[in-house]
């Protein structure tokens, strides 16, 4: 139910918890790490990272494994720790408190002998209902009802600041129903393997269900042909970097008549939710072709459709068939996963999506003490310092348009660690015993406590992301960025650390955020979150011309044999990364310039070299080829390899501290290297 404005900085790019998280007498940085039989100015990425990353063989039970893995194999175990203890105590604890619902939930789902039992029991309610569809209008009314009981269908639907009056929460309805990856994955040539794999996937679903074989290859060919013509109704993901294809306001009225067969006037009333003045219809063409399909596409074949979404979705919840299914097409076909996670780890990613914010304060409570938040405070006002210089400094910017750009950063909201304010459950109902009810239920209270905001004042102060998870994130539409508690740990941030790798580390993060803010999309929301235009022209033009040395730069990199990085698809989180590595850089030399003490060298490297050795050593980490072709064609971050380098080869502050010669594979090119921020 998140935002896709929200901007993040990773997902999950990985590395070894014994590797990442120091103990008692570790190093903040061990340099026997480094491989001196690559040379620096040749392959940063490898002199850095390449020991490590051969010590270090992705797990069977991963598809990548590298920094930001270590981190959350440290966040889950401190989870683990505490919906064990939740677990145990759930009984005598205080009836409807926080810990006894996630004690009674993780335990449910823990309870394989149960879930065993039940095989699909708990879905035949579902399916019943589909099956008593009968015409257009029946179909309406369940996904009516599906999506009232927090489980949505074909499309998606979300609340989020409105991107022409971003004081206001609006629905945003928006494309969604496929189960591959991309649109490409339903037309071009080279995924025809996995198109192949996602049928056989489909009748498996339906034949543990119940269905003949017969009849359920039938049935997937008809699901297979429905996501089809959704797909090509449907923006690409390079294309939904464009605002304009994320937001289409319109009434009621409007809405209604764009879809005659679908009434968003019954479709809001049966969410309970008041439009008042209206909605985005995000993605035109998408509900057009909708609207089609409840007219054109026989009843037999929708009931098809919804009866395998409905499995699939419920699959992680059911009897170890459907689990394992579920796996063995999504996690092993696609992207190259060998075995399967523990059954600890589902549960509480299970947990983590429905109840996350309640995990979260119990989590706060044992693992981010409020030192810890201070400590990060002070880092991000002096990276933030710092970007104020280099807008105040830029010289290809004209004046009004650098007024309008300090005024956007006037009005950053940085969010540390945790909410302010902790989410109320009292009115979610967490049994002993049911698994799937509770899964339920938590999904249904989750979509009713997201659909409440529409409407309402926007809440600046509201997390988008839990303090347990190993990320960070900047929201345009309301001009935060957002550090979790779980990612101000080593190698991000270290107390104990030489202010080089800090800055490095998680100053290179807090300026990546911040940078979003002026990124392709970023930069064209304006200081109060409104999509508005607040450059030049001739300003605007210049931005684009350098952006566009860096899409270049991007396209030009093949991490699989033939395949390609999507330049244009990451180009917000390139321009974060060169620009969030230059600001936390000045921020060094700025802190510093205060204490020259700061400057003397450690482990026979200056600060300059130690800030760009952490700052490729939160990039370490290897992807196995199936989740790389994936990431390649949907992500907009690009490989993390490639991140560790990408960035420091446009910055001549790197050559110098390496004494990198031009002509050298980590210096470009004057005419080709790229300088934004």
């Amino acid at each position: 139910m998140h935002s896709p404005f929200k901007r993040t900085l990773a997902l999950a790019i990985g590395a070894c918890l014994c590797a990442g998280v120091a103990g008692a007498g570790t190093p903040s940085f061990d340099v026997t790490q480094l491989d001196p039989a690559i040379a620096p100015c040749a392959d940063f990425n490898g002199f850095v990272n390449a020991k490590w990353v051969a010590a270090n063989p992705i797990p069977a039970d991963r598809t990548r494994w590298g920094a930001f893995d270590a981190l959350r194999e440290h966040s889950l175990a401190t989870q683990h720790g505490i919906v064990e203890t939740a677990m145990r105590g759930a009984d005598q604890a205080e009836a409807g408190s926080v810990g006894q619902k996630i004690g009674w939930f993780f335990r449910a789902g823990m309870d394989e002998a149960t879930i065993e039992k039940a095989g699909f029991d708990p879905l035949k309610p579902e399916l019943a209902k589909i099956d008593a569809l009968r015409s257009a209008a029946d179909i309406v009314a369940y996904i009516n009802a599906r999506f009232a009981a927090g489980q949505g269908t074909v499309f998606g639907l979300f609340p989020g600041a409105d991107f022409k009056n971003s004081k206001m929460q609006i629905a945003y309805a928006f494309q969604d129903g496929l189960g591959l990856p991309t649109p490409d994955y339903y037309e071009r040539a080279e995924h025809e393997g996995k198109r192949k794999a996602y049928l056989a996937h489909i009748a498996k679903v339906l034949e543990l269900a119940g269905a003949e074989p017969v009849q359920a290859r039938a049935d997937a060919g008809h699901v297979l042909a429905f996501e089809t013509r959704l797909a090509k109704a449907s923006f690409k993901p390079v294309e939904l970097r464009t605002p304009e294809n994320q937001y289409h306001f319109v009434s009621l009225a409007e809405a209604d008549q764009a879809t005659r067969k679908f009434s968003w006037t019954k479709f809001f009333a049966a969410q309970g939710v008041d439009i008042k003045g209206g909605f985005s219809l995000s993605q035109p063409k998408f509900f057009a072709e909708f609207d089609r399909m409840l007219g054109d596409v026989p009843v037999a074949q929708w009931q098809a459709y919804l009866r395998f979404h409905a499995i699939d979705a419920a699959s992680p919840y059911l009897s170890d068939a459907f689990a394992r299914e579920n796996f063995e097409f999504y996690k092993k076909t696609l992207n190259g996963q060998k075995a399967q996670e523990p059954r600890w780890k589902r549960v509480l990613e299970s947990l983590n999506d429905t109840m996350g914010m309640a995990l979260g304060e119990l989590y706060v409570a044992e693992a981010f003490p409020p030192e810890s938040k201070q400590r990060a405070q002070a880092l991000v006002d002096n990276v933030s310092a710092a970007l104020k210089t280099r807008l105040e400094k830029l010289d290809w910017m004209g004046e009004e348009t650098r007024k309008r750009a300090l005024e956007k950063w006037s009005t950053f909201l940085p969010k540390i660690g945790y909410p302010d304010t902790w989410r109320d459950w009292s009115g979610l109902s967490i049994v002993p015993g049911d698994y799937y009810a509770n899964v339920l239920a938590a999904k249904r209270y989750d979509y009713r406590y997201e659909m409440a905001k529409v409407g309402k004042p926007t809440d600046r102060l509201e997390w988008g992301m839990t303090p347990q998870t190993v990320n960070a994130y900047y929201n345009p539409t309301d001009n935060t960025i957002n550090f979790p508690a779980a990612i101000l740990q080593p190698p991000f941030f270290d107390a104990k650390a030489d202010d080089a790798l800090n800055y490095g580390g998680i100053g290179a993060v807090i300026g990546h955020e911040a940078i979003h803010g002026y990124d392709d999309e970023g930069s064209q929301f304006d200081a109060q979150g409104n999509n508005a235009n607040w450059w030049s022209k001739e300003d605007r033009e210049k931005f684009e011309a350098r952006a566009a040395k860096l899409v270049a730069q991007f396209d030009a990199y093949e991490p699989l044999p033939g395949k390609h990085v999507n330049g244009k698809l990451t180009l917000g989180e390139n321009i974060a990364d060169l620009g969030g590595a230059e600001i936390a850089l000045d921020a060094l030399h700025m802190a510093i310039s205060k204490d020259p003490a700061k400057a003397a060298k450690i482990d026979g490297y200056t600060p300059d070299q130690r800030f760009f050795l952490n700052f490729a050593r939160i990039w370490r980490g290897s992807t196995r080829p199936e989740r790389l072709e994936v990431l390649l064609n949907s992500d907009p971050h690009a490989p993390a390899q490639l991140r560790a380098v990408g960035s420091a080869s446009n910055m001549p502050a790197f050559a110098k501290a390496f004494e990198c010669k031009t002509g050298d594979a980590m210096v470009r090119d004057e005419d080709k290297r790229v300088k934004i921020w």
